[in-house]
């Protein structure tokens, strides 16, 4: 006969067969996503034992021991920073604006702090030297050395990049700054009152909830998919068709203009009329901030809104395929979910959450210096970059010299690192430059391309000695499956002198297989 357990029964089984911690908020969780079935409601929840050991049982070989099986004895998972949650590894700043390819602030902290282990056997900065990133991507660096007392200057080709870390780094008026999200926000929703917007969304939920809860029931469903008691794709399909009725009759009543009538740019083509006249106002209303500072922290709140506001599904925000403007299938919820109609929700949901942050990296931040430059950096003269923004900084380069580099150089042939952010370039003017920038997506991964690469790279280097301290130290953060960097190296005058393999987790939802990159420690020959 089946063995049944309650939920705490299944927490301290799970726990003591994998001899780690399994919280019952885990156990729900596994029910809650069809992993396990529920039997019972409420207090009397009940699972059966056999299909969590089936559960378990792929998991008794610990993940560390499986990747060294794939990777190498040489991985140092200590590294992996396992041990922390999201909320850790997006800590105060970090989370102000997503961007692709950035690392979790406690590598940098590892090599920038005063520690030792039996790993790292020396400390490699202290308070007051002055560390590089000319890569500097969302400020990840910067931000860290700030909360370590290290100045920074980090260098990026990306001008939206640049205002991403420096809004992470500048001392902002805080009371200014709520000063100005309190009036624009109240500005929106007057700018709201007459639009048919807000009443139609409200509708289409309340409808979706109805629809949902009928064919799509929590947990059941979920359970039925992993079990393939259910065809997912054909299933999700039909549901569509038949909603679809219902949503275009919504459409037609509330009269909402699904596309813009030009599709010339980002912003015509990937936002519904009703969220572009939206961004358009916010943004108008950000012009009349007088405080420099808070309009920049500003705006890239707005930047961070409109990406969260593209007409895409959920499952697709990081690719973006084809511009979505009707309700849909979504995989990731396992239910019917729909574009979005305002900005409303997400802008004051950020702006929160901002203020929040700034906040709290104000408690922990020390008083140092931190500039992020536009330029390149194989060829930018960064005591003249910091003279123009901030000469007390520049004096200090001068006299003190950079101690060394901390920095993730761009992959070959992975990122296209301004059309990631196209929306914030289209709406603030900024001038692009995917010309300039080394390894990008559309130049592929070809012979051609990754000698370019290695040129780049090393031109970086090469142009970072003129400021550096003769004992310099650089930790560049590299997969390097070409073997590339042991030429750049040698192109720059430098040599290898260690090397710390990490695993790196949870890379994206649909990628957790093993993988790993290196952290290069180069010194002077």
């Amino acid at each position: 006969m089946a063995e049944l357990i309650s939920i705490k029964e299944a927490s301290q089984w799970a726990t003591e067969y994998l001899d780690k911690n399994v919280t019952t908020s885990n156990i729900s969780y596994l029910i809650q996503y069809g992993r396990i079935k529920k039997i019972g409601e409420n207090g009397s929840t009940q699972i059966l034992k056999e299909e969590l050991v089936e559960y378990y049982k792929d998991q008794k070989r610990s993940r560390q021991d499986s990747w060294k099986d794939q990777l190498g004895d040489d991985l140092n998972w200590a590294l992996s920073f396992e041990q922390y949650k999201e909320a850790e590894t997006t800590k105060h700043v970090h989370r102000l604006h997503p961007y692709k390819g950035k690392f979790i602030p406690q590598l940098v902290e590892y090599f920038l702090d005063n520690h030792t282990d039996k790993f790292k056997k020396e400390i490699y900065f202290k308070a007051g030297d002055i560390v590089l990133d000319p890569f500097s991507g969302s400020g990840t660096a910067m931000v860290q050395s700030c909360e370590l007392g290290i100045h920074a200057v980090g260098v990026d080709v990306s001008a939206f990049n640049a205002l991403i870390g420096n809004c992470k780094v500048t001392k902002h008026n805080l009371i200014d700054v709520q000063m100005e999200i309190t009036r624009i926000t109240k500005e929106l929703k007057s700018f709201l009152i007459n639009s048919k917007t807000l009443e139609f969304e409200e509708k289409l939920l309340k409808e979706l909830y109805v629809f949902n809860n009928k064919h799509f029931p929590v947990p059941e469903y979920k359970y039925k998919v992993t079990r393939k008691e259910v065809d997912e794709k054909k299933y999700g399909a039909e549901k569509e068709r038949e909603f679809l009725p219902i949503y275009n009759k919504l459409v037609e009543n509330y009269k909402i203009k699904l596309r813009q009538d030009k599709e010339d740019s980002f912003l015509d083509k990937w936002y519904t009329q009703h969220i572009r006249d939206e961004i358009q106002f916010v943004f108008d209303e950000i012009k009349k901030i007088q405080s420099q500072s808070t309009k920049k922290i500003v705006s890239v709140i707005l930047s961070r809104t409109i990406r969260s506001c593209r007409a895409t599904t959920h499952a697709d925000l990081a690719t973006l395929l084809e511009p979505v403007t009707a309700t849909y299938y979504c995989g990731k919820h396992g239910k019917m979910c729909k574009p979005l109609f305002s900005i409303l929700k997400w802008w004051e949901t950020y702006t929160k959450d901002t203020i929040k942050r700034l906040v709290e990296y104000d408690k922990i931040r020390k008083n140092t210096f931190h500039t992020c430059l536009t330029g390149d950096s194989r060829t930018i003269d960064i005591i003249e970059g910091l003279e123009k923004l901030n000469p007390e900084f520049a004096k200090l380069v001068s006299q003190q010299k950079i101690k060394g580099i901390f920095s993730s150089p761009p992959y070959v042939g992975l990122i296209d690192y301004h059309e990631q952010h196209a929306y914030a370039y289209d709406l603030f003017g900024f001038e692009r430059k995917d010309e300039l920038e080394i390894g990008p997506l559309f130049k592929g991964q070809g012979r051609g391309a990754k000698q370019s690469y290695v040129e780049g790279i090393s031109s970086v280097l090469n142009n970072a000695k003129r400021f550096m301290v003769d004992d310099y130290d650089i930790f560049l953060v590299a997969n390097d499956k070409y073997n590339m960097y042991p030429t750049i190296a040698e192109n720059a005058g430098m040599q290898i002198v260690n090397q710390f393999k990490r695993p790196v987790l949870n890379r994206t939802e649909k990628d957790k297989g093993a993988y790993a990159e290196i952290i290069f420690h180069l010194k002077s020959k």
